[in-house]
């Protein structure tokens, strides 16, 4: 039998995986996950139970893009950690089963919050799911990379610098015409940069709620998602990306608290986010946060050009890329006005 989408053979694969995985029955079936992960995802149905198939997109790959042996690296060694992931079974690299590499994980039945505001949650209780996020960022941050085996997980050198270089070039390739705050925010970028201070821990690159799945009913996190992003680099970059969805505005394109009176939602103030990670991590208070907050912004605003353009490209909707084009100086605009 084959998944129609995808060209799957499903009785292949459920042959496979009987013969690499301790436990695995067949016959199996495959679902889809709705959402933008560049890396398709699947609920695995199976004799045995439920787990998910997680792989590259078919066709041509740039290089070291979907990069899901780094993904399933990465988990595999945070396991038995204070960071919740989910359980690693197999890293399949023979392109012969289903035609890209592949890894099977557990499922973990829970809740994903895709809004920050958490509306799900009575107010009273908001408080504490963003206490968890903070407790896993910190405990990630805290990983001895020597002693679970990532020290060569990342590149050497002053990250925010090698992050500003890569964002500008991604940037520069899908540039459809000048936006002029995009311009000031890549030189105020370069000026203010703050000196490599030496600090290197395991970065999540993408860390935000919509990648945590918490146990139903309970501020407790039960998996980490999409480590697509991570690497070796500065912690600083994750807590202002997670504290960015606090600033952006909800649109029609993402969710965010900006605007909003977050006391009256129940959710913490930025600078108390802030001092709880610095906290938890037994560290001084964060200087130079602007540059932190804006590199977020930055990174965020050329990945949504990149995504832009390929909507160009692609004939989508003039609606839809039209959204997508405006957020890019939105953003540029309120990452500019938060440093001046």
């Amino acid at each position: 039998m084959t998944n129609s989408a995808y060209a799957i053979d499903t009785q292949l694969l459920s042959d496979y995986l009987e013969q690499c995985v301790a436990g695995f029955r067949g016959p199996l079936t495959l679902k889809k996950f709705s959402g933008g992960q560049s890396n398709p995802t699947f609920l695995l149905s199976a004799t045995s139970g439920q787990y998910v198939l997680r792989c590259q997109p078919w066709g041509k790959l740039l290089k070291s893009a979907h990069a899901v042996d780094r993904e399933y690296r990465v988990q595999k060694a945070l396991a038995e950690t204070g960071v919740p992931v989910a359980k690693m079974f197999h890293l399949c690299e023979d392109t012969d089963v289903i035609g890209v590499k592949f890894y099977l994980m557990s499922y973990e039945s829970g809740e994903i919050f895709w809004d920050p505001a958490l509306p799900q949650i009575p107010v009273e209780n908001r408080t504490a799911y963003y206490d968890e996020a903070i407790r896993i960022l910190a405990a990630l941050h805290t990983q001895n990379i020597e002693a679970i085996g990532l020290a060569d997980y990342g590149k050497p050198g002053n990250y925010f610098a090698r992050q500003i270089d890569l964002w500008t070039r991604q940037y520069r390739a899908a540039e459809t015409h000048v936006i002029e705050p995009m311009e000031a925010l890549m030189s105020w970028l370069e000026k203010n940069c703050p000196p490599d201070d030496g600090s290197v821990t395991l970065v999540h690159g993408d860390f935000r709620f919509d990648n945590i799945v918490f146990e139903l009913n309970k501020p407790k996190g039960l998996a980490v998602l999409d480590w697509e992003l991570s690497t070796l680099g500065h912690p600083f970059a994750d807590i202002a990306y997670f504290c960015m969805g606090l600033r952006i505005p909800t649109s029609e394109v993402s969710f965010g608290l900006g605007g909003l009176n977050r006391r009256e939602l129940g959710v913490p103030e930025e600078k108390t986010i802030v001092d709880r990670y610095c906290q938890l991590r037994g560290i001084p208070p964060i200087e130079r946060w602007d540059f932190y907050v804006a590199l977020s912004f930055f990174r965020l605003a050329s990945i949504i050009q990149g995504v832009y353009k390929r909507s160009l490209d692609g004939n989508a909707s003039n609606a839809r890329a039209g959204l997508m084009g405006r957020m890019v100086e939105q953003l540029a605009k309120q990452a500019m006005s938060s440093v001046n």
